[in-house]
């Protein structure tokens, strides 16, 4: 697992190096998605959030987080239309700030992890509004059921960046960063009928470019 962060590049590079750093020697994401070069992109669960929105029956909006998802991108900035994306979210690793929530929520009653145990996202179509802005299209399983779902997505950063190899040490890849944006209908899905206002699904991920 890529587990690099500014501080484990720090440590790896010794204090004077460390001194030595500026901001400006820091390589940091463009705001154009041509900067990252084609290739396959594998997600990095370290700096990557999958966050669900979803309203209390008309009173407030509960925020869940999920904190296992995998994924891999095969990348072509030159044609988006070419562009693939597979990416998994195991149910049972939800986490609320309700003590005993989470088992609750992914137990047979509400999401069944036992049954269900990843809801997954297959994307056949990209389409670039502009070089910080797109949707991606593609296939949503939840709760053993498929349904078309688009993502508005906007980029945070593409190009040059420090990252980790397998072993965890500090390197510099291509790396794209994105934040994403959905609505999905519970009831379609098949969920408990205390769910039926749109859920909102949150995605800021980060890609790293294999070799």
């Amino acid at each position: 697992m890529i587990r690099a962060s500014l501080i484990a590049i720090a440590l790896w590079a010794g204090p004077a190096a460390a001194q030595e750093m500026t901001p400006d020697s820091i390589p940091r994401g463009q705001q154009d998605y041509h900067a990252a070069s084609a290739g396959t992109y594998r997600l990095d669960p370290a700096h990557t959030a999958v966050q669900t929105r979803v309203p209390h029956m008309g009173f407030s909006v509960s925020v869940f987080r999920f904190g296992s998802v995998s994924g891999q991108l095969e990348w072509n900035p030159d044609d988006p239309a070419q562009n693939r994306l597979e990416a998994e979210v195991e149910i049972a690793s939800l986490s609320t700030p309700v003590e005993g929530f989470a088992e609750i929520l992914t137990g047979p009653d509400y999401l069944d992890s036992a049954k269900n145990p990843t809801a997954r996202f297959a994307a056949d179509g990209f389409t670039a509004d502009s070089l910080t802005a797109g949707k991606v299209q593609g296939q949503l399983t939840l709760l053993g059921k498929t349904l078309p779902t688009t993502f508005d997505v906007t980029l945070i950063g593409a190009g040059k960046g420090f990252t980790g190899d397998e072993a965890g040490n500090p390197i510099i890849r291509d790396l794209i960063g994105v934040h994403a944006e959905t609505q999905i209908d519970p009831q379609a899905y098949g969920m408990s009928p205390f769910f039926t206002d749109p859920i909102t699904i949150e995605v800021d991920a980060e890609f790293a470019r294999q070799e």
